[in-house]
């Protein structure tokens, strides 16, 4: 992570922080285009760890309202089961609505203009549609558990202040 601080700085951001070996920064930057910035760090990405991947950029603002927007914040047991799904843009997001038909008894699954949020009851790796949208990462979106996101969120209203 180190590496990719130090890559992320040589982009010209500053304030660049990680969260151990998640693949999550948080940064500030005189850009202001989510889709630039996501290009500028995939090509470094690449570039530097040989590694291609989908990156996604959201605003302190837009992360802010992911989680301000979470339909059912599981408790602080249930925060390994509950994933928050990322996309690049809202018709990404939409295309989700399609994989509720998956849903196994006792799961959760909500898209809304933000994000989408799923808790898997009976864990990750038994859900079906959790395993959809694993499938998925890499093309179009990325997902973070709800014990990472509240870290990020940490993260950001710290380097906020």
């Amino acid at each position: 992570m180190a590496d990719f601080r130090t890559a992320l700085k040589g982009l010209g951001h500053g304030s660049v922080h990680t969260i151990l070996n998640s693949g999550n920064a948080v940064f500030t930057s005189s850009r202001r285009s989510s889709s630039s910035l996501a290009e500028g760090i995939a090509t470094v990405v690449q570039d530097h760890f040989g590694v291609v991947t989908t990156v996604i950029v959201k605003s302190a603002a837009e992360f802010e309202a992911i989680v301000k927007n979470n339909p059912f914040p599981p408790p602080e047991p249930e925060h390994s089961r509950f994933l928050v799904v990322f996309t690049s843009n809202a018709s990404k997001l939409r295309e989700l609505n399609s994989l509720s038909s998956l849903l196994l008894p006792g799961e959760r699954f909500t898209v809304t203009e933000h994000a989408a949020y799923l808790h898997c009851a009976g864990g990750l790796l038994a859900s079906k549609i959790g395993d959809e949208i694993l499938s998925r990462t890499g093309r179009s979106a990325t997902t973070r558990n709800w014990a990472t996101v509240l870290k990020l969120s940490t993260l950001l209203a710290e380097s906020a202040a």
